[in-house]
């Protein structure tokens, strides 16, 4: 009899913004597949959810994912977390959802959160039409991927490391124009929540002097 893969997302930060579903599953399923267990460790020891773990994360889940769907095809019921926000979504997950489906295990992805959605809604720019970027190219590719972008009407939403924060904005206004309107948002949910809203001239200006800190969403003006 086939299993069953849930895919649940986990809070960003406050750790109330789980659903009694999410709970529910991460209770009952036969193991769960944490990107990182220290990490998820503390979000199941808060509510106190037994369940065993294994690890699952982008370094080793090219070696493991098909025998993780097989064993899931062969009857376990498995959820799979991130460190944070939804799986697949710049976080492993995408691998193991294929393999699950190419072997027509039955794969359900709950509702929950991620951190872009928060960010994109409260820049105060445009959220009807929006491109999501995750991370840009580090290198190969990034400057023809901003040119593009800069092109691009609809409002653009980007990942990015607060180390490499003030070289992307600099970079993002030089492609984009240094008016173009934009916000970085800093520590969704978390206590030091930031949404510093601006021109990417200006942001840019001011990340070159204060160096940002946590987990930073991009949000841009579409031309």
């Amino acid at each position: 009899m086939s299993g069953k893969l849930y895919i649940v997302p986990t809070p960003v930060g406050n750790l109330e913004d789980i659903t009694f579903r999410a709970l529910k599953v991460l209770k009952e399923v036969d193991y769960i597949l944490a990107e990182d267990t220290r990490t998820s460790g503390k979000l199941l020891k808060h509510y106190e959810i037994a369940t065993p773990m294994r690890s699952h994360h982008k370094f080793n889940e090219h070696q493991t994912c098909d025998a993780i769907a097989e064993r899931i095809e062969g009857g376990e019921i498995v959820a799979l977390i991130s460190d944070a926000g939804t799986p697949g979504i710049s976080d492993p997950g995408f691998m193991l959802s294929r393999a699950c489906r190419r072997r027509g295990v039955e794969v359900e992805c709950l509702p929950g959160a991620t951190a872009f959605v928060p960010a994109l809604v409260s820049s105060g720019l445009p959220c009807d039409r929006f491109v999501f970027e995750g991370f840009l190219p580090v290198k190969k590719g990034r400057q023809t991927r901003l040119a593009e972008l800069a092109q691009d009407p609809r409002t653009v939403v980007i990942y990015e490391s607060p180390l490499r924060l003030a070289r992307t904005l600099r970079q993002l206004a030089d492609a984009f124009g240094e008016e173009r309107e934009a916000a970085v948002c800093r520590e969704i949910s978390k206590m030091h929540e930031t949404i510093n809203r601006d021109t990417l001239g200006n942001l840019a200006e001011y990340y070159a002097s204060n160096q940002a800190k946590g987990e930073i969403v991009i949000v841009i003006e579409g031309r």
